[in-house]
Order: C-alpha cells, then structure tokens, then sequence
C-alpha cells in the first residue's frame, strides 16, 4: 500500500518557507514512533511530555523515513539529506491526525465515540451487543481492546495512537462491519488522536474528578471532553447526552448553537425517559418512555449507574437509525462486561465476590452504594490507588470507601514508579480503620477468608487488567483469576 505524497497533503496548510515536498515521494506508511519506521513512511515528530520527537529524526531516516512532519518553532529544523521532503505544522497533533486519517481510509461508515470520566468502556460494549442484536454487523473498541466477531484482541491504550487505531478501523471496513464505537478519552481528544475520523454520534455518560496528573485543573479536564462536541463530532450528526449530569446543559448549549441534532437520557431527560427502577431476581425492572413511547423491560444490572450505560448504548444504536422499538427489544438480552461489577464467586455460605474497574471516587461510590442495596450483611473492599497519576483523589477515594464500606482492606494497585508504601498511606490518613496489605494477592485472600455468611466483597481498580505495573516491570496479575484459584484450593 502506498500513497503519493503530494495527494496525501493536498489540502494541507503550508506554513514555513522551509517547507521542501519531494514530488515524486510515495508514502508506505505513517508514525511518530520512529521504532515503527520502515522504508518510505513518513515520521510527524511530535512534542513529548519528556522528550521531543525531534531527539529521533535521524533514527527516523535511518530506518527509512522519506519524509519528516515537525512542529512550527521559531528556529527550523535543517535537513542534511535533500531528498528527504520536510514541512511544518501549526498543530502537528492534529495534522498528524488527519494525514493518518486519509492514509488508512475508508473507514466503517457509522463510528459513534464516546466520552465521559465512568462508564464508557461498558456503553461501547452495550452497543455494540445492542447492534449485533439488531442484526447490524458491529465492533467496539477501547479498554478491554477491538471485539468484534470473537474475543477482544490489542487490549491497550483507550483511545490510541491514530497510526495503531485507523489501520484497524480500515480493516474493519475491508471485513464490511459498518458500526464501530469507540473510547474517547480525555487524553485522547486533547492530543487529537481522533481528529482524521468522520464521528457521526458522539455521546456524554457523565463527569466527575479523575486524570488531574495529566490535565492539572477540573477545567482543562472538561475542556478536553467538550472538544468532541465542539469540534470533533460531524455536524450533520447527533450526540446523545446523560441529561441528569450537572455538567450536560454546557454540552446542550454548544450543540444547540452549532444546530447539532442531540438526543438525551435520563430522569431529566426529553428523549430517553427514565421513569421508574425496581429490583429484581435477575437484575432490575425499568420503566422508561422513548420517544412519546411507555416501555417497561427487565435488564441484568444491579447497579443504576449499569442502568445509565445502556440507556446511552440505546440512544447511540437509535442516533444510528435503528427503530427505537426494535432496540429496546433488545436491552433485554444484554450481558455484562467484563471487570464492570462483575460477579466473579459465589461461596457456599452465600457471600459473593464482585470484581469492577473503579478506579475514581465517584466510581467507587456508585459501586458501594449498588452493592449495600444487596445485602444486609457485611459489605467489605479491597482497593488500592495507581501510581503517577492523580494524587488528590487517593484520599477522597479513602474516605468514600471508610463510609460506605464495613471493612476497607487498602492494597497496591498499579504502584508504577512511586513507592508503593506512600500511596497507601495516602489512602488510610482517610479511613484510620482499614486494613493495610501491600500484597494485592495477599490482601484478596485475607478479605475473601473473612467473609461471613451473605457478605458482598469488591475488589476495585483493575477490572480486566491482566498485569500489574511495579516500578519499571510489568507482572502478570489479573484479579478474576486469582479469586478463581483462591476459591479453587480453599474447597
């Protein structure tokens, strides 16, 4: 496969005198990887957070680059070799983005992304069971990896490199699946990794802390969620919004002002109406009108927040033309997602385990309120907090579990390069009365051996994570398997 250069930037804005384009280059592939470099590809050099694509131009062209996209800086960079072409970028991240972006298409016709600080891996999944059902042929992408037609692969980043993401969206498209919803993260939509796709409905779970290592302020945060409807999202299309988030008439407003067609969920909503919820043997009962339309169905969800995820899938399977009641006839015969309050044992004397991904304060306050609905006995966590990343909600996370829970066992989640010991000490100054266990195994074999009849315990954080990051090593450790064997050996 190969692209002229000269159609690959035709359109591109030209912005430096020192701009050199070879006319009769061909492009066999496109990176900022220079590691990924081959024969012929082109390599954008973008900014690092510690170093610059720059520092690996010469790796680049070693390896076969035939063309160079760098950043516009007040002092160009000079290539030696004259049959390399070199151009310049206002916004190299962006550009980056849309150059990849023509050089894999097409793409499957109907992508949906979604945004939101909880529950967007669960509402890719939601969909694209609620599409299969329907008989539309669909894939969904982010966390847990590409599913589509089997079990997920390239588990790994949430919204990834473009060079990484595209090419498997194109091949999608070669295997005629023509629905595809994806992650947005709020990383993602700040370095504009989704910029060279045509996103036809993009929808909003909700908002709450998470990510301030990276983004620093609440603002910026949101900032960066906003973009994929502000600026991301095709304006012919429609974005589905959790109306009862605090945070949903900023969205509306901007949508109504670009005349962006919206469709809302929720107790608040106008589209999607939540009316009513009762527990059940399999799950809940809900009653919700769409469309002018009363519908009353059974789901498998013990939590509401599980109950907010599908009644996005919905309005995203509806945005993307399916009957409404066809669609709602299919809520029914959702499944659960793997890692997302997961009920992984159930021992003889009743108690249960669950296994979910929370890893915020406002997830781990959802997950312990659905759960004490469950029980009247004991419900118990364990739980630990991950390394570089943000600091200020180790303790708030601490005091939400010191509430909400009987007994806090705290432990090590993905400690990376900070000391293990510090981060939990973090998280017991907020609940003195926990239980500290460095050893994440060993911490969910005490808490499962203390289990009484009919307790609840959830071990949080890591969901299907299947490695546990400890300095510069990754360890194999997945939370399911490991209740799984402990489970195995105590019968």
């Amino acid at each position: 496969m190969f692209v002229r250069l000269i159609d690959l930037l035709r359109g591109f804005e030209f912005c430096s005198e020192y701009d050199k384009v070879c006319k009769h280059s061909h492009i066999t592939g496109i990176t900022a990887d220079s590691r990924k470099v081959g024969p012929g590809f082109l390599f954008a050099a973008l900014p690092g957070g510690n170093l610059s694509g720059l520092n690996f131009i010469q790796d680049a062209l070693s390896r076969g680059a035939v063309a160079i996209m760098v950043p516009l800086t007040d002092s160009p960079y000079l290539l030696k070799e004259t049959s390399i072409s070199i151009f310049y970028s206002e916004n190299i991240r962006r550009d980056y983005s849309k150059l990849v972006g023509k050089f894999y298409k097409p793409y499957p016709e109907n992508i949906s992304a979604v945004t939101g600080t909880n529950g967007k891996t669960s509402v890719i999944e939601f969909t694209r069971q609620l599409l299969k059902e329907c008989g539309l042929a669909s894939a969904s992408y982010g966390t847990l990896g590409l599913i589509s037609r089997g079990s997920p692969r390239d588990s790994g980043l949430t919204t990834p490199d473009p060079s990484d993401l595209y090419p498997k969206l194109s091949e999608l498209e070669k295997n005629k699946v023509n629905h595809v919803a994806i992650e947005a993260s709020s990383h993602g939509l700040d370095q504009y990794r989704l910029d060279g796709l045509n996103i036809k409905v993009a929808a909003f779970t909700n908002f709450s802390q998470d990510h301030l290592d990276y983004h620093q302020t609440m603002e910026r945060y949101f900032t960066a969620k906003l973009r994929l409807f502000s600026e991301i999202i095709d304006p012919n299309g429609i974005a589905v919004i959790n109306a009862d988030d605090k945070k949903a008439y900023i969205i509306l407003d901007i949508l109504t002002k670009r005349n962006i067609t919206f469709i809302t969920y929720g107790k608040k909503a106008t589209d999607i109406i939540l009316r009513r919820k009762i527990s059940s043997n399999k799950g809940q009962i809900i009653s919700i009108n769409v469309v002018g339309e009363e519908y009353k169905l059974e789901v498998p969800f013990i939590a509401d927040f599980q109950i907010y995820n599908a009644l996005c899938a919905l309005g995203i399977v509806i945005a993307n033309g399916v009957n409404p009641k066809i669609a709602i006839s299919a809520l029914e015969k959702l499944e659960g997602v793997i890692g997302r309050l997961q009920l992984v044992s159930e021992l003889s004397n009743g108690a249960r385990i669950y296994v979910d991904y929370a890893h915020t304060p406002d997830a781990i306050s959802n997950v312990l309120l659905a759960l004490r609905k469950c029980t009247t006995k004991k419900l118990n966590i364990v739980f630990g907090c991950g390394g570089n990343r943000d600091r200020d909600k180790r303790a708030k996370m601490g005091k939400i579990a010191s509430n909400l829970a009987d007994e806090v066992v705290v432990t090590d989640d993905n400690p990376r390069d900070e000391n293990a010991s510090d981060i939990r000490s973090q998280i017991i100054k907020a609940c003195p009365g926990a239980i500290e266990i460095g050893d994440r195994r060993q911490a969910i074999k005490i808490a499962i051996g203390k289990l009484s009849d009919d307790d609840l315990l959830v071990i949080t954080g890591k969901g299907h994570e299947k490695n546990q990051i400890i300095k510069d090593q990754t360890f194999k450790f997945d939370d399911i398997e490991e209740i799984r064997n402990i489970m195995r050996y105590s019968i």
